[in-house]
């Protein structure tokens, strides 16, 4: 064997090994597999831990059907195959069979029913030869259930991350999409809604891939690549949203004296107290689903920031130099404050500016995720620096500027967050440095690491 080939060959072996356990581990179907019975989900087991019904509720589902119009989203041109399921109706049915409160009866089709009991009527009389042959009568319902799927929505959420050095990349994506359920109970003695109920389930699709492409030598190219995706099944999750909701409808057909327990004491249990806690907690949410955290920062901000300064002017073979400064910040609301900001930093360029100043700020801030833990920010406002001192300087002491900043800001704490920003300070003097030429007014930018406390809750 060629030595020159053995480790070109023990890459590919180690690639081949890596390879064969990816495949293991994204579970990779290898051979066809059998029938089983469909997966449950965690809402069908919180469904069927309900308290017992005094009376069980006889009830007709005429048609639960789609109403979004959706169809499957394409790449490759249009797709006519729709984005939900349209047996939203048998879903509906088995979940009220199982619940253990319902008697849900055949009214979907009613037609075929009717029509075999004509037949069973039409075969006795002609065997038993009596022409007044009775059935059973049907049973009739006291409740109808209406409604349907209300809303497919896609892409809510997109992201992904990636990265790509030397011929190697890794990269992940994600998109959530969400469905959302409406049913109503409708009275059949006298038309009345007895209650609507509403929910929602999201829909999870992940992708992550690797893969590899170089030269290993001048004529010879590695290429490789490997991943999986990772979709949430549509019908399990509009069966679970369809449990959800008549979980739901249960819970407050007893609270509004619809319905009742077998045991009136069971109304005190954990699943209505979990559902109560669950009701409350929905109007903390916003429009997608997250969690609003009202006591996430506050009215008043305080906070200290350490970075560096970087000048930018009519001179080269400038130097990085520190700056320090505290802030204080008055929210006017969640997303935006007004914040000053005061400190000394020092610029310098050897030989030609070495610059001690002071300086204050006051700028507009605003936070584009208030209650999230982690948010960017963007600081825009004005403010003047004050030469202590300095060799090369203007002889102005007080300089005019503006000054803006993007940064981001991480909650470690309801009222404690870290900060990291760049931001710029753009003189409207451009005699700065002691020199006036060029097309623009001298500045300088740079980077500050900084703690923000806040106080007095926004309610």
């Amino acid at each position: 064997m060629n030595k020159k080939n053995r480790p070109l060959k023990a890459f590919f072996l180690l690639v081949a090994l890596f390879l064969s356990a990816c495949g293991t581990y994204m579970q990779q179907p290898l051979e066809p597999r059998r029938a089983s019975l469909g997966p449950e989900s965690p809402a069908k087991r919180i469904l069927l831990d309900l308290p017992e019904p005094k009376e069980k509720i006889v009830t007709a589902v005429y048609k639960f059907r789609d109403q979004t119009g959706q169809y499957k989203p394409s790449d490759n041109g249009a797709n006519w195959s729709t984005a939900v399921t349209q047996g939203a109706t048998t879903i509906l049915i088995r979940v009220l069979e199982e619940s253990g409160w319902f008697i849900p009866i055949e009214r979907e089709n009613i037609s075929n029913l009717l029509n075999e009991r004509k037949i069973i009527r039409s075969s006795r009389a002609q065997y038993e030869k009596n022409e007044d042959v009775l059935l059973p009568p049907l049973l009739f319902a006291g409740v109808i259930l209406e409604g349907g799927i209300i809303s497919y929505e896609t892409n809510v959420l997109t992201g992904g991350s990636g990265v790509r050095y030397m011929g190697i990349s890794l990269s992940g994506q994600y998109r959530e999409d969400r469905v959302s359920i409406y049913i109503r109970a409708v009275s059949t003695s006298n038309g009345q809604v007895l209650k609507t109920v509403y929910t929602t389930k999201s829909i999870l699709s992940q992708e992550v891939s690797a893969g590899v492409f170089k030269y290993v030598s001048a004529k010879r190219l590695l290429e490789a690549e490997t991943g999986f995706t990772y979709n949430e099944p549509t019908e399990i999750c509009i069966t679970e949203a369809i449990e959800k909701a008549v979980e739901s409808l249960i819970i407050e057909g007893v609270r509004g004296r619809l319905w009742s327990l077998k045991s009136p004491a069971d109304s005190a249990s954990v699943a209505f107290a979990n559902y109560e806690h669950e009701k409350d907690m929905a109007y903390q949410l916003d429009p997608i689903g997250r969690n609003l955290d009202t006591e996430r920062r506050g009215w008043l901000s305080v906070g200290a920031q350490a970075g560096t300064g970087y000048y930018s002017g009519d001179f080269s073979n400038d130097e990085v130099r520190p700056k320090v400064s505290l802030t204080l910040g008055v929210a006017l609301n969640r997303y935006f404050s007004l914040d000053s900001e005061w400190g000394f930093r020092n610029l310098r360029v050897p030989g030609v500016v070495n610059d001690h100043s002071y300086f204050g700020d006051l700028s507009l801030r605003y936070v584009l995720l208030p209650f999230e833990r982690f948010s960017p920010f963007v600081l825009l406002g004005g403010g003047y620096d004050y030469n202590s001192d300095g060799v090369g300087l203007s002889a102005r002491k007080y300089l005019p500027k503006l000054n803006g900043a993007l940064g981001i800001e991480y909650m470690v704490g309801k009222k404690c967050g870290l900060t990291l920003s760049s931001g710029v300070n753009y003189y409207l003097d451009d005699r700065f440095d002691g020199s006036s030429v060029g097309k623009r007014n001298d500045l300088n930018w740079g980077v500050s690491l900084g703690v923000r406390l806040y106080f007095l809750n926004m309610k």
